[in-house]
């Protein structure tokens, strides 16, 4: 016996948004985990800086793979300022930059300047990445700005970049930063 389902234009429509809500939903999904979303990729190169840096100074090592763990997808660096590293690493400013002068001289990373004592640190994205692959070409300078939720720092960054956004679901000490690039 054949069964016969019957349905009103409105039923219909209905249930062809619900269906096509479900599509996003998974597509969306799909993305979010062909990212590596929460993955940091570390490369042979990156290994071999990682033992380095464990023997040589164990603070600059944790330094390092502080940012290693915090750097953006799309850009591989993090925007931040050494009293924010100093807060998270538990140590004063003056460790903060012997650590930064040691990675720097080991070419472990690059210290860009923003304003201030703010600075940009991007590690190299043929050691560790955190992205597509693709992506590696076009690294920098789109970034994951990190700040004490109690410092003017925060006020001042804001001010410096227009066009920024900000989602209100994240962590009160990041700032995401969109900068358009040219075509």
């Amino acid at each position: 016996m054949q069964q016969i389902t019957v349905a009103t234009d409105a039923q219909r429509r209905i249930r062809q948004r619900e269906l096509a809500m479900l599509d996003e939903k998974e597509a969306q999904e799909r993305e979010e985990a062909r990212k590596n979303k929460g993955f940091t990729q570390v490369y042979p190169l990156g290994w071999k800086r990682i033992i380095e840096l464990a023997k040589g100074n164990a603070g600059a090592f944790g330094l390092y793979s502080f940012f290693a763990e915090n750097i953006d997808p799309t850009c591989g660096a993090v925007v931040c300022d050494q009293q924010f590293l100093a807060d998270k690493m538990n140590v004063n400013r003056r460790t903060i930059s012997r650590w930064l002068s040691y990675l720097e001289e080991n070419r472990a990373l690059v210290r860009i300047p923003v304003a201030g004592k703010v600075c940009a640190y991007a590690l190299d994205p043929h050691e560790v990445w955190k992205g597509y692959d693709n992506a590696k070409d076009y690294a920098a300078f789109v970034t994951k700005t990190l700040v004490n939720k109690d410092g003017d720092i925060r006020r001042r960054i804001m001010s410096m970049f227009s066009g920024e956004k900000q989602n209100d679901d994240r962590d009160p000490n990041t700032i995401d930063m969109f900068e358009s690039t040219p075509q």
